[in-house]
């Protein structure tokens, strides 16, 4: 047992050291990741569309990396922002991990690029205790999944820069309690801010778009007890991750070509610098 320990403690430990290193390189390059995450079915990726789109319409320079089992259905709804988009399949691996999203970026993400949004795979569990190398990390659930997920949940929600409740237009129909909700918020992340949204009516989409761009221009980000109590290589969840999944498929929205990523963390000991392409390199993908 102790040895299982020992070894999801040095993979976190590792993981923790490229995303620092990732974060400061695209941080130089004036590009600011944020993650989102959720339960599936949560409304992620339709709320995620709007945001892109409001981002795009503002005239921030955007891209977007959604990761899922399989399908690139995520990728054609977002493409339809306007923002570049990349399709990652994991083949089976329940989340993201930094060396993944740094094998992903090179030579893809458009250089000028000032927000990346990240939508990790559906999974409130493993995907919790990754850093992706995000300034701001989002946490979303919807109103029909009842206000007790962040009490059920409390390392995706304990460590949240924000948490964002969708499908508000339909919270009286399932009788959904807000004040639960909020205390149970709270309790797990205190002082973390709500916002709620729908991406059906577009409630709260505009201001959240705002709060995202606040960020990017260098505004305070909410910094959770969770993270300043928890050892560097803990997993929060205490979760029991398996490292032997096969590596995960990357497609290019609008593109033709199709590859493998670099295995996980311990097959990508070295960062070399990131290559973006300038928005207009005739090879960048476009949706």
């Amino acid at each position: 047992m102790c040895r299982v320990v020992d070894v999801r403690q040095a993979v976190l430990a590792k993981n923790d050291a490229l995303a620092d290193a990732l974060r400061k390189e695209l941080t130089a390059r004036g590009t600011v990741v944020v993650t989102l995450l959720s339960s599936p079915g949560s409304g992620k990726t339709a709320l995620l569309e709007q945001i892109l789109a409001g981002t795009i319409a503002r005239g921030v320079p955007a891209a977007a990396l959604t990761a899922d089992l399989a399908t690139e259905n995520d990728a054609t709804r977002l493409a339809r922002s306007g923002a570049p988009v990349k399709q990652v399949l994991t083949g089976g691996l329940c989340h993201l991990e930094a060396a993944q999203l740094r094998a992903h970026l090179e030579g893809w993400l458009p250089e000028g690029t000032r927000v990346l949004y990240v939508e990790n795979v559906g999974n409130l569990v493993c995907p919790a205790s990754y850093d992706l190398s995000e300034t701001l990390r989002i946490t979303l659930m919807s109103v029909t999944e009842g206000e007790d997920k962040p009490l059920k949940y409390p390392a995706a929600f304990g460590l949240a820069h924000l948490v964002v409740l969708t499908k508000t237009d339909i919270a009286q129909a399932v009788g959904f309690d807000r004040p639960a909700f909020v205390r149970n918020v709270a309790r797990i992340n205190p002082g973390v801010g709500i916002a709620e949204t729908s991406a059906r009516t577009g409630e709260g989409v505009e201001a959240l778009v705002e709060q995202v761009l606040a960020v990017v221009e260098g505004g305070g980000v909410h910094q959770p007890a969770m993270a300043a109590a928890r050892p560097v290589t803990a997993d929060a969840q205490g979760h029991k991750h398996e490292h032997e999944h096969g590596n995960g498929h990357e497609h290019v929205h609008g593109g033709h070509a199709h590859g493998h990523a670099p295995g996980p963390l311990h097959e990508a000991p070295h960062l070399s610098p990131v290559r973006l392409r300038a928005p207009e390199d005739p090879a960048v993908p476009r949706p």
